[in-house]
């Protein structure tokens, strides 16, 4: 049917050290820095896009690096974890012996759902869980990275389900069922499993239900919002309509050049975003020349010299990110 969302977008997150998070990601996890650019809404402030191997939609966690700003406390009403999708069992262990020699924190393999996990986290804090693909259907996974230090056989394949703490889970159930289309397959204890059009890892978000901890409150280490895809600027009118008739704050149309979007709050303190697959990270470049010198949409350009004043640069070359 036309106009469905199709699954996840990107997930955006916030990190204390852009350097530290780009030695992390690509170097540990094997993702692809396909843009190094700046947050649209505050130049002062890196934006880096880590996706697949060329970017595809469903592929990307992104990360911002506000000056000055407190350490996140998780708890109540926040985007809570992040899932990275791998292609088996098998790939859990390999990621256990990697964290093991690059000593990153994790967890024993663990299972919800019916599918192997390997929770972890990075310098931040900032949590995040492997999840295996064995049994898994739908969305396809991307392609890894070429210049990954990564095992390709083991490599990750894009985002997996999202993980949102809330005590408004009605209210939060409600929107995500009614208006966005999710249907609930499973539960186990407090965590209910939400899928959008039958799309498996690549189209799954976990309620996490709570009522007695604390709230948290947004900071380095925690989650800024998660993105949903929809297929090109109509589909996207359609949702901006939609979200508008049913009366939740939203930012309307936004121009962002790699891709359009809406922004919406479903419950207070938890932002969502519809985004459209394209036209893509390699609009403005080449592949060769992805990720390594700081890239600004046409908007912005005349504003290179005075950006890159208030920014410290750091080196994205490739082969810096296996000495992470």
């Amino acid at each position: 049917m036309a106009n469905q969302l199709t699954g996840l977008h990107h997930l955006t997150a916030i990190t204390s050290s852009s350097p530290r998070i780009f030695h992390f990601m690509s170097g540990i996890l094997g993702l692809h820095l396909i843009k190094k650019t700046v947050n649209q809404d505050d130049v002062r402030t890196y934006h880096l896009y880590f996706t697949d191997d060329m970017g595809t939609a469903g592929t990307d966690i992104t990360f911002f690096d506000f000056p000055g700003i407190q350490k996140a406390q998780h708890g109540n009403n926040e985007i809570a974890r992040t899932s990275f999708r791998v292609p088996s069992d098998a790939a859990l262990t390999y990621w256990t012996d990697r964290f093991d020699t690059y000593r990153v924190h994790h967890d024993a393999i663990d299972d919800l759902f019916g599918a192997k996990i390997l929770r972890f986290h990075d310098f931040d804090g900032q949590q995040y869980q492997l999840i295996s693909d064995e049994h898994n259907h739908g969305v396809p996974a991307g392609t890894p990275w070429r210049h990954s230090t990564v095992d390709p056989q083991f490599a990750i394949g894009g985002l997996g389900p999202e993980y949102i703490t809330t005590d408004h889970y009605d209210e939060l159930v409600g929107v995500m069922t009614d208006l966005l289309g999710f249907k609930q397959i499973a539960k186990d204890g407090q965590y209910t499993l939400l899928e959008l059009n039958d799309g498996g890892h690549g189209a799954q978000v976990i309620i996490d239900y709570q009522r007695l901890i604390p709230a948290a409150y947004q900071g380095f280490g925690g989650v800024h919002h998660l993105a949903f895809r929809t297929d090109d600027r109509d589909s996207l009118q359609h949702w901006i309509e939609k979200i508008g008739a049913a009366g939740l704050n939203s930012s309307g149309f936004v121009d962002r050049f790699y891709f359009a979007s809406e922004y919406f709050r479903p419950i207070p303190d938890i932002l969502f975003e519809i985004a459209t697959d394209g036209p893509g990270f390699l609009l403005d470049e080449t592949y060769e020349e992805a990720g390594v010198h700081l890239e600004l949409p046409p908007f912005l350009e005349d504003q290179r010299e005075a950006i890159e004043r208030n920014l410290v640069p750091f080196n994205t070359e490739p082969q810096t990110a296996g000495k992470a």
